[in-house]
């Protein structure tokens, strides 16, 4: 991530975890926020909840619906998030990191930024004793190139990119604990949705360092930040936060063609 040392980056820690879609929405408020040159680039590391965040090509799939009932037969509400390609699961042993920056060509540095942020992810998690690697494991859920991953062998971590003019938006799902939770729920789900994956490549950072807590995962992390940018941590603005609420309140999902690019206008939780 070399390309932003010393650039300021403000770093929200407020989470909704009895709110997932608050997650989501506060993501495209604050990219708006940074395209408009509003604020700088903006970092935010929460912990989500419980929900199964679904991709584009998953909700216009004729099996969505069973497979949200498979989710909230679970206690897991499902959500679309505004990037990313199949559906990954959240829940209260999982990480969310989002990094959203100015970019005045921002189509041209896609691939860089998805380098920088999983490779920043993996070096954490090395600090901490894991064999984190870049790179698709066979059989993964939500498979990508980007995936973190322990030993090349199980997913520890999802990466998904969004772009607007003016700014683009890296976001990391990292499973922490729990990976048994995640194959109890990502398995009906996929089977609704009729996708195959292999459960057993899908894992959590405490079974590669047994006893590890989300808290050291995350001071990792903001240490690997640390040596990049000049991060500048601070409480949510009210003025964003109601921003955010009224976009969870808008009426749907809305997406236009700008420039060439996918924009998300609107966003809501689907039932």
């Amino acid at each position: 991530m070399s390309k932003y040392t010393h650039i300021r980056l403000d770093l929200l820690r407020d989470s909704f975890p009895d709110r997932p879609e608050m997650g989501p929405a506060l993501s495209r408020q604050v990219m708006d926020e940074v395209a408009r040159g509003e604020r700088p680039a903006t970092c935010r590391l929460t912990r989500p909840g419980r929900v199964v965040a679904f991709g584009r090509r998953d909700t216009v799939s004729p099996h969505y619906p069973a497979a949200i009932e498979a989710a909230s037969g679970l206690g897991f509400p499902g959500m679309e998030r505004i990037a990313g390609g199949r559906a990954a699961l959240c829940s209260e042993g999982v990480i969310s990191f989002t990094i959203a920056t100015p970019e005045e060509q921002v189509a041209r540095g896609t691939s860089s930024r998805f380098d920088s942020v999983a490779e920043m992810i993996a070096a954490a998690l090395a600090d901490l004793g894991v064999d984190a690697r870049v790179g698709e494991v066979p059989g993964e859920y939500c498979p990508g190139s980007h995936t973190v991953n322990a030993g090349g062998r199980i997913k520890l971590a999802g990466i998904a990119q969004r772009l607007i003019k003016g700014c683009a938006h890296v976001g990391v799902v990292l499973v922490v604990k729990d990976s048994e939770l995640v194959r109890e729920v990502l398995v009906p789900v996929y089977e609704a949705l009729g996708l195959e994956w292999d459960p057993a490549s899908s894992g959590a950072v405490e079974d590669e360092v047994p006893g590890i807590e989300l808290e050291d995962v995350e001071a990792s992390i903001l240490r690997r930040l640390a040596l990049e940018y000049e991060v500048e941590p601070g409480p949510l603005a009210p003025t964003t936060l109601a921003a955010a609420e009224a976009v969870v309140e808008a009426p749907r999902w809305r997406h236009l063609k700008t420039g060439g690019l996918l924009v998300m206008e609107r966003a809501q939780p689907l039932q």
